[in-house]
């Protein structure tokens, strides 16, 4: 299809157009798909805060898309560029992501018109309680109806201000810790959250190598060692992915695109100097002789594996006939546009789509919302007890190695390793592996056997779908 005939669908547009060609494949009741698909609401707040001598205002929003169950889930963003419809499309998003996953939210978002870098810490704290407030006391802010998270532009620190101004405004709710996740751990979050939506990115990839007849339909073969890689976007979840993919899967991470430029070596680029550089200074510029201006054009740079993992839209129909990566992974909410995901489906590119490959936020999320609820960090009551258990088999092996001699012994460090129980962290990497293993799994079955699903993104659609639908409908709609 001609680019230059084709107009540029709005991010909104481009969720719509991506369910439209779902369900289209499906045969749901009269009546369903339109309320699966429709934003059930959506909450516009504007409020003031004194700051630096003046009343300031703010504009925020908080959509709920679908209450198939509930609580709702969905992270709050800083930004600029925060608009009602970004926040419908988001929210959508986050409903089907939740369904694919099968943890059990609804879908939900929310965000700030605002510019995070402007103010200093105690103004964003004023401003984000006084934004907690507003939602919290119209219930979109509550354990058992809307629990928020992290987004761009927020993390740990505005999670533990939001959670503690829930508090104060409910000082009898003993679950009220589990009204936002995405907390740091010494107020009630969860070891493994701030990595948990990279290395969601890191296991997607993992599952997909696992599939030899999907690494063939992107044009590679063998493992997940040795694979090119370019980075767009390192900020947490590019951050993460980067350096998992690279420390433990023996990927080359050979570009990273930010903001003011981007950085390309064929050699291989050690993330974590990148990253401290650019926490440093703010962008790349400057790191080495290895910086390019042209930022983007280095999206366009040939590569196996190309991870957006910033803003949506940064594949489009301006640049997609010139992608050369054979695999796309979408770190991000939404970063092919859908025209663009149609120049790419017809050159052959595999797309491991958003609302799959960046579920690991919400996954880890739903653990530390269990946590909250149950009161208890995971395996406080069996890691112990399956230490006790595990020394009884070594006990046993070590006196038949008495009687077996040389011939047969264990090796250095099994005894320490086996006898140590998952703590927290393992435990929430377990859960999350288990989980976007079996995700993906669901999507691969639709895909693969099915002649008229062409992509993986069909396919997560369709799976997702199907269990909003089945949820309404043992609702009795």
């Amino acid at each position: 299809m001609d680019a230059g005939t084709m107009i540029e669908p709005s991010f909104r547009e481009s969720v719509d157009l991506m369910f439209n060609r779902a369900v289209a494949l499906m045969k749901l009741p009269p009546g369903l798909e339109d309320k699966i698909r429709v934003c059930n609401s959506t909450y516009t707040v504007r409020f003031g805060v004194k700051l630096r001598g003046e009343i300031k205002t703010f504009t925020g929003y908080r959509s709920v898309h679908s209450e198939h169950m509930e609580p709702v889930k969905g992270g709050i963003r800083y930004a600029t560029g925060v608009n009602q419809d970004e926040v419908e499309a988001l929210a959508a998003l986050m409903t089907y992501k939740c369904a694919l996953v099968e943890t059990p939210f609804g879908g939900s978002k929310g965000g700030l018109c605002i510019d995070p870098r402007e103010y200093d810490e105690d103004e964003l704290e004023r401003i984000t309680r006084r934004f907690a407030y507003e939602l919290a006391k119209r219930d979109l802010i509550d354990p058992a109806q809307n629990v928020p998270a992290p987004d761009m532009g927020t993390g740990e620190r505005e999670m533990a201000w939001i959670a503690d101004q829930y508090a104060r405004m409910n000082t009898s709710d003993i679950n009220a810790r589990a009204c936002v996740t995405g907390k740091p751990p010494h107020a009630g979050g969860i070891q493994g959250r701030v990595e948990a939506t990279g290395r969601g990115v890191q296991y997607a990839l993992q599952e997909f190598f696992r599939h030899p007849d999907a690494v063939a339909m992107a044009q590679l073969n063998g493992m997940l060692d040795g694979k090119t890689v370019i980075v767009q976007g390192l900020g947490n979840v590019g951050y993460h992915a980067a350096k998992f993919l690279s420390e433990e899967d023996g990927c080359k991470i050979i570009g990273v695109i930010e903001r003011d430029g981007a950085l390309v070596d064929e050699a291989g680029l050690d993330v974590e100097a990148v990253s401290q550089w650019i926490r440093n200074h703010g962008g790349v510029k400057g790191y080495s002789t290895h910086y390019v201006e042209d930022g983007a054009g280095v999206l366009e740079h040939d590569c196996d594996i190309l991870v957006p993992a910033a803003l949506e839209g940064v594949i489009n129909l301006s640049n997609a006939d010139r992608i050369k990566a054979n695999l796309i992974i979408e770190a991000a909410n939404g970063p092919v546009t859908a025209g663009a995901d149609e120049i790419l489906r017809d050159k052959g590119v595999v797309i491991i789509p958003d609302m799959y490959a960046n579920a690991g936020g919400v996954t880890v999320s739903y653990f530390e919302w269990v946590k909250n609820l149950s009161h208890i960090r995971f395996g406080r009551m069996q890691r112990r007890q399956e230490e006790a258990r595990h020394l009884l088999i070594v006990h046993e092996l070590e006196r038949l190695s008495e009687h077996l001699g040389d011939a047969w012994s264990m090796t250095s460090n099994f005894k320490e390793k086996y006898l140590r129980g998952a703590d927290e962290l393992e435990l929430v990497r377990s859960g999350l592996d288990d989980t976007m293993r079996g995700a993906y799994q669901a999507m691969h079955e639709v895909w693969r056997s099915r002649d008229d699903v062409t992509d993986l993104r069909t396919a997560a659609y369709i799976v997702a779908i199907d269990r909003v639908a089945e949820s309404y409908q043992a609702k009795g709609l």
